[in-house]
């Protein structure tokens, strides 16, 4: 066989070292396009996992490319290429950024009541004041004067009521307007409490009164505070309650009536001053003299139970009433056990100017600010 010339063995050398020099140049502009492509990824750990592969970095399997971005010493990158440091750890970031949820501030007692929360329905019907049934209400000194013409008449002079009789109240307002923040409303509300001698078989066990209460007012949440006291509830309103009934037993009143309610965590005071426009005529033209001018209602919560206080009175004449009640956690269902004791003059309309004291024990649905349906 001939033997290679030289000139061919001298050009392979020639050829080899021309494509060697030639190709870092190409090698180079190739992660270029590389690094293109990961930029057009939207996925944060997936486009980091692109950048280690351009810049020639080992990713280990099952671990995360932010891990693999932080561990050890960014090697230096070839020609050509960007800086390993410079690309940003995108998973640390992200955790970083992702936002912290801060602690949820304890409801207002005054706001879920009145529905001044900016998400509550514009349009409600709620519970209004205490809804309850007393098994047994006992007096320590029933008011009998002015039922003696009633019992006279039906021959039955020697009648007696029952110390021991039942009682129960329906209460319940309705929101009939509300501006878009829910500050501010037009409500109507309807109360009716009733006292039964259910106990008493001599008498037929009628129903010894029962007093009607409709109101209507604007409702307002003014939102202010003062050295942790907030002021959330300010109403202003009309508000009719008599007895229903017919001369000599009968007995009304007509009143304005504001009330201001200011809360701080899990008690609130509700103060109620009223201006009598029509006291009742000749059936109780005095009843200001027991009842006075206002009351004032302290609700205090406290790990499901509710407690309240409330008082009244006339300074001038020194009459006046207290009342003090308690219901449990929910025991049945919705239903609470509920005890309330009463001192003084007006337990109740035909009783405006009698003093009694009474407890009684029985069952209820809500207090004075239980959170109404949305």
């Amino acid at each position: 066989m001939p033997k290679p010339s030289s000139r061919t063995t001298t050009a392979r050398p020639l050829w080899l070292a021309i494509a060697l020099v030639a190709s870092p140049p190409a090698l180079a502009r190739a992660p270029t396009t590389d690094l293109a492509s990961c930029a057009a990824i939207r996925a944060d750990v997936e486009r980091l996992a692109c950048y280690d592969r351009a810049a020639g970095r080992k990713v280990a399997k099952g671990a995360s490319p932010g891990a693999t971005a932080s561990a050890g010493k960014a090697q230096p990158a070839a020609k050509g290429q960007p800086d390993a440091a410079a690309i940003p750890a995108a998973t640390p970031e992200i955790a970083s950024a992702a936002p912290v949820p801060a602690a949820s501030a304890p409801a207002s007692l005054i706001d879920a009541a009145w529905g001044f929360e900016p998400d509550s329905s514009r349009y409600l019907i709620s519970l209004y004041r205490p809804n309850y049934f007393l098994l047994g209400r006992y007096s320590d000194r029933p008011n009998e004067a002015p039922f003696d013409l009633l019992f006279n008449a039906l021959d039955k002079s020697d009648a007696e009521l029952d110390p021991t009789e039942a009682e129960f109240q329906l209460s319940f307002k309705a929101r009939l307007w509300a501006s878009d923040d829910r500050r501010f409303g037009v409500w109507a509300a309807y109360t009716q409490r009733s006292q039964w001698q259910v106990y008493n078989s001599d008498l037929s066990a009628p129903f010894r009164e029962t007093n009607y209460e409709p109101e209507v007012f604007v409702s307002y949440n003014p939102e202010v505070s003062i050295g942790g006291i907030d002021w959330r509830l300010f109403n202003f309103g009309y508000n009719h309650q008599s007895n229903g009934r017919s001369d000599p037993l009968s007995r009304s009143w007509d009143r304005l009536v504001a009330e201001f309610g200011i809360e701080h965590g899990d008690f609130a005071l509700l103060i109620r001053p009223w201006v009598v426009i029509d006291e009742g005529g000749d059936d109780n033209p005095d009843i200001t003299d027991y009842l006075g001018w206002g009351d004032v209602t302290a609700v205090y919560k406290w790990q499901g139970h509710s407690f309240t206080l409330m008082g009244r009175g006339n300074p001038d004449t020194g009459k006046g009433a207290v009342q003090f009640t308690w219901m449990s956690p929910p025991v049945l269902g919705p239903l609470r056990a509920y005890v309330e004791a009463f001192s003084g003059y007006g337990d109740s309309m035909i009783d405006y100017n009698w003093y009694q004291n009474t407890i009684g024990v029985g069952i209820a649905l809500n207090d004075y600010l239980d959170r109404p349906g949305r």
